[in-house]
């Protein structure tokens, strides 16, 4: 499900649950990973990553859909509670988009402080102008905090599929690299940003994404 493993300061998380669709049992290795990183003392980063062809496919929506109404607002109100951990981070988290980052696994990407992409497969999407499911508040606030409003606009309105040179000269990812580098130039990437005071940090990231921070609470009522 998810595989967590040292380099350095930097401890790297890797789902490894086919697409890595977000439903109770991936968020909470999720969460239960960040704790034990923000239980550590001194100089620390985090990498996210994924396996094979996918970073991430976003929501589980077969698993909400059995879930009901009520499971599956939770669902949305526990993604999106991630999302805005990884955004207010103290301790630095830098996304290696291996593969294929769609929707809300798109959206974790963003609230990530930096993203390296695989440039040669993959792509960066969000889809949700294609499947007929509005983004929520809290949901388009993270990605016009994140996306420069050109960017925004047409991911968000257009459902493009960036790819990794679509996705850079978009500025949506930071960095793109062969299949190969895309993790080691993120753990670089992380290692260099470890040093950095928490508190500091985390008290800079409160004040620059407030307005996505507020809509990101607001509980998810579906219809």
């Amino acid at each position: 499900m998810l595989h967590t493993e040292r380099d350095g300061d930097v401890t790297v998380l890797r789902m490894d649950a086919e697409e890595n669709r977000f439903n109770p049992v991936m968020l909470g290795a999720l969460e239960g990973a960040l704790d034990d990183v923000d239980a550590t003392e001194g100089p620390a980063a985090i990498v996210l990553s994924g396996t094979g062809k996918f970073f991430s496919n976003g929501l589980d929506l077969e698993w909400m859909t059995e879930a009901g109404q009520e499971g599956a607002e939770k669902n949305v109100d526990r993604v999106q509670a991630l999302f805005s951990r990884v955004l207010t981070s103290g301790v630095p988290v830098v996304a290696a988009l291996n593969g294929h980052t769609f929707a809300a696994g798109a959206m974790l990407a963003l609230a990530c402080d930096e993203r390296v992409m695989r440039k040669d497969r993959g792509f960066f999407c969000l889809p949700e102008a294609d499947i007929n499911i509005p983004f929520t508040p809290g949901m388009s606030a993270l990605i016009r905090a994140k996306l420069d409003v050109p960017a925004a606009r047409e991911a968000m309105l257009t459902a493009k599929r960036y790819g990794g040179a679509d996705a850079l000269k978009a500025r949506i990812v930071d960095l793109a690299e062969g299949e190969k580098r895309v993790e080691p130039v993120a753990i670089a990437r992380a290692q260099d940003l470890s040093a950095k005071g928490r508190f500091v940090i985390a008290a800079i990231k409160r004040e620059m994404y407030a307005g996505a921070i507020e809509a990101l609470a607001r509980p998810f009522k579906a219809g």
